[in-house]
């Protein structure tokens, strides 16, 4: 093989190359890609929709994601941040440091979210009036690793065969 026919092998694969991104970049320009920015943090104290809850998990998931609004909204944080700093105890102590936020604040933070939540689930039919009653009595005298416990474990309260709809 001479030279000169290694040269056109190159040539041609470079081309093939060159035409194959040039493929992608017209893709992800035709799907939308140039536009895409990410999705903006949602303010925590927004009222947001309860759907019509669809079983445990819906309802759960609700009540948690409710929760943790109502808790983020009480210490003017985004949802997202206050759930990470939630996961574990070295995270909360990082979180409380960072925002300067102590335990009763966070605690009282807790209590309001878990209040929202229980309020949530109630005007959703999610709960019934009576268990609202119930929780909102039991959230307001909770240690606050037990209310996260509460909202952590949200799927085992409305999955524990309580008269809970209403």
């Amino acid at each position: 093989m001479s030279r000169s026919e290694s040269g056109g092998g190159a040539l041609a694969l470079i081309a093939v190359a060159l035409a194959a991104s040039l493929g992608l970049v017209v893709t992800y320009l035709a799907l939308g890609g140039a536009g895409y920015e990410p999705s903006p943090v949602q303010d925590p104290c927004a009222p947001r929709e309860w759907r019509a809850p669809d079983g445990v998990e819906e309802s759960a998931e609700q009540f948690t994601l409710s929760a943790l609004d109502g808790a983020a909204c009480e210490l003017r944080v985004s949802r997202e941040t206050l759930a990470v700093a939630l996961a574990s105890e070295d995270a909360r102590l990082e979180f409380a440091s960072e925002y300067g936020i102590d335990d009763p604040q966070l605690e009282a933070a807790v209590h309001a979210g878990l209040a929202r939540a229980i309020d949530d689930a109630e005007q959703a039919d999610a709960l019934s009036p009576l268990v609202a009653g119930a929780l909102r009595e039991i959230a307001t005298r909770l240690p606050v690793d037990e209310a996260i416990g509460l909202i952590e474990d949200a799927r085992d309260l409305f999955s524990a065969g309580l008269p809970i709809l209403g």
